[in-house]
């Protein structure tokens, strides 16, 4: 398997906690060979022990992520996701349950999380980056999602949204990644689906009153990551994810020429009026599709689709990710790179 290639230093002559790279070569438009040779260089000059695993088929993420968060259980390390929002979710949840450091690598196309913590965008500053966060012993306490039993960091969802995210995968398969891509691919979407759904809610731990009500529905989006709801123009519930807080975005079924305007409205930044829209803040949402045909519904979690068994728990998560970060990067969260 061409997954584990090489430490700089051997374990007894760490003086630094080593780092553990799981890299996923399938994240992204770069060449993974060259991350990784580019890594090698920034941690082999800082004299920096590491050893990186690099995950060529889709199967490898979960092998390596297991051993990554083994050795560094063993060794006092630090585990890295190089990969994008969805590489970085998946890999954050297994550190998360052992309660380590966290370190990230961004190589997505959005790179939502990375942009919102203030970590740069390009491979070699990101290292760095990383690097200056170990020197000075900051970690940042990172507030995260759960969806019943799984962890998100920038949103999750059911509904229209998800179906979004699988028709954009196909497109990107023919057209390549890219930001342009993704928008278009979700305008097709827009205009092509109709979802209609019936849901009963119920939210606890917010401004409003607590309560359960019965709404139409084509999606609920539950965001935890304030810089990509300022984007779509929703800057108050970017405060609240802050705060400890989910936002929820709930949009009813729509003719298609609304549907179009809607979307207009979120490429712009300009969701806040939509009056289509219903968005408030919780610490918990509980949703239950109701007269569902199959056992499953049609989830995502920071673009990642997979089949869910309602009800759905939308919530805080009990414990902060421990993000390495420089002491500066403290003062970039939530703004753009």
């Amino acid at each position: 398997m061409d997954t584990l290639t090489q430490s700089t230093h051997a374990a007894e002559s760490e003086t630094t906690p080593p780092l553990f790279i799981v890299l996923n070569a399938g994240s992204g438009d770069k060449n993974a060979e060259t991350v990784a040779n580019k890594l090698a260089e920034i941690f082999y000059a800082d004299k920096q022990p590491y050893e990186l695993f690099l995950c060529r088929r889709p199967g490898d993420i979960s092998d390596m992520t297991k051993q990554a968060v083994e050795l560094a259980s063993h060794r006092h390390g630090v585990v890295v996701a190089a990969g994008g929002d969805g590489t970085i979710r998946y890999i954050a949840q297994a550190v998360l349950a052992a309660g380590l450091p966290f370190g990230i690598v961004p190589l997505g196309t959005f790179n939502y999380f990375a942009r919102d913590q203030g970590v740069p965008q390009e491979v070699e500053q990101a290292a760095e980056a990383l690097m200056t966060g170990m020197r000075e012993g900051n970690e940042r306490q990172v507030q995260v999602g759960q969806l019943n039993d799984e962890v998100f960091l920038v949103n999750a969802s059911l509904g229209l949204y998800p179906q979004l995210l699988a028709d954009r995968e196909v497109f990107k398969k023919q057209h390549g990644r890219s930001r342009m891509v993704a928008k278009w691919a979700a305008l097709v979407t827009i205009l092509k689906r109709d979802i209609k759904m019936r849901l009963r809610i119920e939210h606890t731990g917010g401004e409003q009153k607590s309560g359960e009500s019965v709404i139409p529905a084509s999606t609920i989006f539950v965001g935890n990551n304030s810089l990509q709801l300022h984007d779509v123009g929703l800057a108050s519930e970017s405060q609240h994810v802050n705060n400890g807080q989910l936002a929820i975005i709930a949009l009813p079924p729509m003719t298609i020429f609304k549907r179009i305007a809607f979307a207009f409205r979120g490429m712009l930044g300009l969701l806040r009026k939509a009056p289509e829209l219903t968005h408030f803040a919780c610490r918990q949402l509980v949703v239950e599709p109701l007269r569902l045909r199959k056992p499953y519904v049609k989830v995502a979690m920071d673009g990642e689709v997979s089949q869910m068994r309602p009800p759905l728990t939308f919530r805080v998560g009990p414990q902060c990710l421990r993000l390495v970060v420089p002491k500066s990067a403290s003062e970039q969260s939530g703004t753009e790179q």
